[in-house]
Protein backbone atom coordinates (compact mmCIF):
# COMPACT_ATOMS: atom_id res chain seq x y z
CA UNK A 1 0.00 0.00 0.00
CA UNK A 2 1.43 3.36 -0.99
CA UNK A 3 0.91 6.45 1.10
CA UNK A 4 -0.26 9.51 -0.76
CA UNK A 5 1.04 12.74 0.74
CA UNK A 6 -1.18 15.75 0.38
CA UNK A 7 0.63 18.93 -0.59
CA UNK A 8 0.74 21.85 1.82
CA UNK A 9 -1.40 24.81 0.89
CA UNK A 10 1.56 27.07 1.63
CA UNK A 11 5.15 26.74 0.53
CA UNK A 12 6.73 24.65 3.31
CA UNK A 13 10.13 26.28 2.87
CA UNK A 14 8.56 29.74 3.24
CA UNK A 15 6.56 28.59 6.29
CA UNK A 16 9.73 27.37 7.97
CA UNK A 17 11.68 30.51 7.15
CA UNK A 18 8.88 32.83 8.32
CA UNK A 19 8.48 30.85 11.56
CA UNK A 20 12.16 31.34 12.32
CA UNK A 21 12.22 34.98 11.17
CA UNK A 22 9.18 36.00 13.25
CA UNK A 23 9.85 33.85 16.31
CA UNK A 24 9.33 36.82 18.68
CA UNK A 25 5.61 36.88 17.76
CA UNK A 26 4.96 33.64 19.62
CA UNK A 27 1.65 32.04 18.65
CA UNK A 28 0.50 34.95 16.45
CA UNK A 29 1.27 34.06 12.84
CA UNK A 30 0.75 36.19 9.71
CA UNK A 31 -2.49 34.37 8.85
CA UNK A 32 -4.09 35.30 12.20
CA UNK A 33 -6.54 37.49 10.29
CA UNK A 34 -7.80 39.68 13.09
CA UNK A 35 -6.62 42.81 14.81
CA UNK A 36 -4.46 41.46 17.64
CA UNK A 37 -4.63 44.66 19.72
CA UNK A 38 -8.44 44.74 19.42
CA UNK A 39 -8.68 41.05 20.32
CA UNK A 40 -6.56 41.59 23.44
CA UNK A 41 -8.64 44.62 24.43
CA UNK A 42 -11.90 42.68 24.12
CA UNK A 43 -10.49 39.76 26.07
CA UNK A 44 -9.29 42.16 28.80
CA UNK A 45 -12.93 43.22 29.32
CA UNK A 46 -14.02 39.59 29.56
CA UNK A 47 -11.17 38.96 32.00
CA UNK A 48 -12.25 41.87 34.22
CA UNK A 49 -15.83 40.58 34.13
CA UNK A 50 -14.70 37.14 35.28
CA UNK A 51 -12.60 38.63 38.10
CA UNK A 52 -15.63 40.57 39.34
CA UNK A 53 -17.74 37.40 39.13
CA UNK A 54 -15.16 35.44 41.14
CA UNK A 55 -15.17 38.14 43.81
CA UNK A 56 -18.97 38.43 43.94
CA UNK A 57 -19.62 34.68 44.06
CA UNK A 58 -16.89 34.23 46.69
CA UNK A 59 -18.34 37.02 48.85
CA UNK A 60 -21.82 35.54 48.51
CA UNK A 61 -20.56 32.05 49.39
CA UNK A 62 -19.16 33.49 52.62
CA UNK A 63 -21.92 35.97 53.49
CA UNK A 64 -25.09 34.01 52.68
CA UNK A 65 -27.13 33.29 55.78
CA UNK A 66 -30.50 31.80 56.54
CA UNK A 67 -32.20 28.49 57.04
CA UNK A 68 -31.66 27.36 53.42
CA UNK A 69 -28.30 29.02 52.88
CA UNK A 70 -25.88 26.06 53.08
CA UNK A 71 -26.74 24.53 49.71
CA UNK A 72 -26.82 27.98 48.09
CA UNK A 73 -23.43 28.84 49.63
CA UNK A 74 -22.04 25.65 48.09
CA UNK A 75 -23.49 26.61 44.69
CA UNK A 76 -21.96 30.09 44.96
CA UNK A 77 -18.57 28.57 45.86
CA UNK A 78 -18.74 26.16 42.91
CA UNK A 79 -19.56 29.02 40.56
CA UNK A 80 -16.68 31.09 41.98
CA UNK A 81 -14.30 28.22 41.16
CA UNK A 82 -15.68 27.90 37.63
CA UNK A 83 -15.45 31.66 37.05
CA UNK A 84 -11.84 31.48 38.28
CA UNK A 85 -11.20 28.83 35.62
CA UNK A 86 -12.67 31.19 32.99
CA UNK A 87 -10.45 33.97 34.31
CA UNK A 88 -7.36 31.79 33.91
CA UNK A 89 -8.34 30.63 30.41
CA UNK A 90 -8.88 34.22 29.27
CA UNK A 91 -5.60 35.36 30.84
CA UNK A 92 -3.75 32.55 29.06
CA UNK A 93 -5.30 33.49 25.70
CA UNK A 94 -4.36 37.15 26.19
CA UNK A 95 -0.82 35.97 26.88
CA UNK A 96 -0.82 33.75 23.76
CA UNK A 97 -1.80 36.77 21.67
CA UNK A 98 1.17 38.69 23.06
CA UNK A 99 -0.67 40.76 25.66
CA UNK A 100 -0.33 41.03 29.41
CA UNK A 101 -3.50 40.09 31.31
CA UNK A 102 -4.75 43.10 33.28
CA UNK A 103 -5.63 41.81 36.74
CA UNK A 104 -4.95 45.11 38.47
CA UNK A 105 -7.76 45.78 40.96
CA UNK A 106 -7.47 49.50 40.19
CA UNK A 107 -10.33 50.37 37.84
CA UNK A 108 -11.65 46.81 37.74
CA UNK A 109 -15.25 47.97 38.08
CA UNK A 110 -14.93 50.18 34.97
CA UNK A 111 -13.34 47.42 32.87
CA UNK A 112 -15.94 44.79 33.77
CA UNK A 113 -19.26 44.27 31.98
CA UNK A 114 -20.88 43.06 35.20
CA UNK A 115 -21.12 44.71 38.60
CA UNK A 116 -19.94 43.52 41.99
CA UNK A 117 -23.25 44.36 43.70
CA UNK A 118 -24.27 44.96 47.28
CA UNK A 119 -26.83 42.29 48.10
CA UNK A 120 -28.07 42.22 51.69
CA UNK A 121 -29.88 38.88 51.75
CA UNK A 122 -29.94 35.50 50.04
CA UNK A 123 -32.60 36.36 47.44
CA UNK A 124 -30.78 39.57 46.47
CA UNK A 125 -27.54 37.58 46.11
CA UNK A 126 -29.18 35.07 43.81
CA UNK A 127 -30.73 37.89 41.75
CA UNK A 128 -27.41 39.76 41.48
CA UNK A 129 -25.72 36.60 40.24
CA UNK A 130 -28.50 35.85 37.76
CA UNK A 131 -28.29 39.40 36.40
CA UNK A 132 -24.49 39.12 36.13
CA UNK A 133 -24.78 35.80 34.30
CA UNK A 134 -27.29 37.29 31.86
CA UNK A 135 -24.88 40.16 31.18
CA UNK A 136 -22.02 37.69 30.69
CA UNK A 137 -24.13 35.59 28.29
CA UNK A 138 -24.91 38.57 26.08
CA UNK A 139 -21.30 39.77 26.24
CA UNK A 140 -19.91 36.35 25.30
CA UNK A 141 -22.38 35.97 22.43
CA UNK A 142 -21.17 39.28 21.01
CA UNK A 143 -17.55 38.19 21.43
CA UNK A 144 -18.23 34.82 19.76
CA UNK A 145 -19.74 36.61 16.75
CA UNK A 146 -16.82 39.05 16.58
CA UNK A 147 -14.14 36.35 16.72
CA UNK A 148 -16.05 34.23 14.22
CA UNK A 149 -16.07 37.17 11.79
CA UNK A 150 -12.32 37.73 12.24
CA UNK A 151 -11.54 34.07 11.65
CA UNK A 152 -9.97 33.54 15.10
CA UNK A 153 -11.41 30.08 15.64
CA UNK A 154 -9.22 29.37 18.67
CA UNK A 155 -10.63 32.32 20.62
CA UNK A 156 -14.16 31.71 19.30
CA UNK A 157 -14.19 28.08 20.47
CA UNK A 158 -12.75 29.06 23.85
CA UNK A 159 -15.46 31.71 24.28
CA UNK A 160 -18.21 29.29 23.20
CA UNK A 161 -17.14 26.90 25.95
CA UNK A 162 -17.21 29.70 28.53
CA UNK A 163 -20.60 30.86 27.18
CA UNK A 164 -22.07 27.38 27.66
CA UNK A 165 -20.94 27.38 31.29
CA UNK A 166 -22.37 30.90 31.85
CA UNK A 167 -25.72 29.71 30.49
CA UNK A 168 -25.57 26.80 32.93
CA UNK A 169 -24.83 29.25 35.76
CA UNK A 170 -27.80 31.43 34.77
CA UNK A 171 -30.04 28.39 34.79
CA UNK A 172 -28.73 27.40 38.23
CA UNK A 173 -29.43 30.88 39.60
CA UNK A 174 -32.89 30.88 38.04
CA UNK A 175 -33.63 27.50 39.64
CA UNK A 176 -32.45 28.78 43.03
CA UNK A 177 -34.60 31.86 42.69
CA UNK A 178 -37.66 29.77 41.82
CA UNK A 179 -36.95 27.44 44.75
CA UNK A 180 -36.61 30.32 47.20
CA UNK A 181 -39.41 32.52 45.88
CA UNK A 182 -41.74 29.71 44.91
CA UNK A 183 -42.67 31.04 41.48
CA UNK A 184 -41.12 30.31 38.10
CA UNK A 185 -40.08 33.17 35.85
CA UNK A 186 -39.63 31.17 32.67
CA UNK A 187 -42.71 30.29 30.64
CA UNK A 188 -43.14 26.61 29.84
Amino acid sequence: MTTVHQPFLSDVVELRERARREIEKGAVTPNYGGDVARAISLLQTALATEIVCVLRYTMHSVAAVGIDSESVKEEFATHADEEREHMTILAERINQLGGTPDMDPEGLHTRSASEYGHARNLIEMIKENLIAERIAIEHYRELVRYFDETGDSTTRVMLEEILAKEEEHANDMHDLLVAHEGRPFLKS
